[in-house]
């Protein structure tokens, strides 16, 4: 927990910086943390994130989100790649899945809620 507070910490810095590549380093060694130390991530995940990875290489990162066994991921990552990601996505994993299917939610990030 300690590792992934300080990786929290860091990956807000990178995000201020606009450092994608250290954000992208971060994203993976907290999806390793999730794998190998909690062992809450499943093969079918694993793979996906092996995916999005193998299109946006340093260009952004991707994890597991949620409370693990199974769900969802994020990956964050520059607009251009989004069709990239989706085409590869599509053609590898359900090869990979024995025909599971993805679904994309393209969001934008904001500030959020705030005081007026």
């Amino acid at each position: 927990m300690i590792s992934e507070n300080d990786r929290t910490l860091a990956a807000a810095d990178a995000l201020a910086a606009g450092d994608m590549k250290l954000m992208g380093k971060l994203m993976a060694e907290s999806h390793v943390s999730m794998r190998d130390d909690f062992e809450i991530t499943v093969p079918p995940i694993d793979r996906l994130v092996e995916i999005v990875k193998s299109v946006i290489g340093d260009r952004g990162g991707v994890r597991m989100t949620g409370g693990g066994f199974g769900g969802c991921i994020v990956a964050l990552m520059p607009l251009a790649l989004v069709e990239p990601v989706r085409a590869a996505v599509a053609r590898e994993y359900p090869l990979q899945t024995n025909g599971l299917k993805e679904t994309f939610y393209v969001c934008k990030a904001s500030e959020g809620a705030g005081t007026c």
